[in-house]
């Protein structure tokens, strides 16, 4: 019927865009022309603009570009997140049942598994799995969908620098699942917060040795 062919058309475009930003074919800067990716996709142009829309509100696409983030975007990102995931942290150490804290040890093997294997996203996926447990933690909506949105332009970049290649990342992971399964929320807090910080540095290191991304 109509409508669900409207909705495939609309989801086609939005993964369409979204994957060719995130595998690096379409560069950051890059000016999206509803025309010409209307022929690329095989769809009319409503659900092209939709697509657009969806990514702008996601933080992807600003007018009509691909969102570039600055280094400077980037600290201010991590800030945000040291806050904020710190604060889950602490919560994840009080609150969080035995199911989810197993769950939490298994994205540490998954990571591993992953790495030796040196599937890249695979250990995105489960390094992503481990700070989403987290972050549902802290049971606050405002909070999860602002880190939700700065996650989705980490993935954007994080992909294409290969930030997993940070030695110790997993190592603090094993250290943060610890504190949580032995509730100590102060350490819990601590190691979150001294974890994001590495990754900072290490990201705009990178940054800076390839000029952007």
């Amino acid at each position: 019927d109509m409508v669900s062919n409207k909705m495939n058309a609309q989801k086609l475009a939005y993964e369409y865009i979204r994957e060719s930003m995130l595998d690096g074919t379409y560069k950051g800067g890059m000016k999206l022309v509803e025309e010409r990716l209307a022929d690329e996709i095989g769809v009319s142009r409503t659900p092209i603009r939709e697509a657009i829309k969806r990514l702008e509100q996601e933080g992807l696409i600003k007018n009509k570009h691909i969102y570039n983030p600055t280094a400077q975007d980037l600290i201010y990102i991590y800030e945000m997140r040291i806050v904020l995931e710190s604060f889950a942290a602490k919560r994840a150490a009080k609150n969080m049942t035995a199911e989810k804290v197993k769950e939490l040890e298994n994205t540490i093997q998954a990571s591993r598994n992953s790495l030796m294997e040196g599937q890249s996203k695979n250990t995105y996926n489960a390094n992503q799995r481990f700070h989403d447990l987290i972050i549902n933690e802290c049971q606050n909506p405002i909070m999860i969908e602002r880190l939700a949105q700065a996650q989705t332009i980490f993935y954007l970049f994080s992909l294409r620098l290969d930030i997993y290649s940070r030695p110790n990342i997993i190592d603090e992971h094993e250290e943060i699942y610890k504190a949580i399964k032995n509730k100590d929320e102060q350490l819990a807090g601590e190691l979150i917060a001294e974890h994001l910080y590495k990754d900072m540095n290490f990201t705009l290191e990178l940054i800076g040795r390839n000029g952007q991304f």
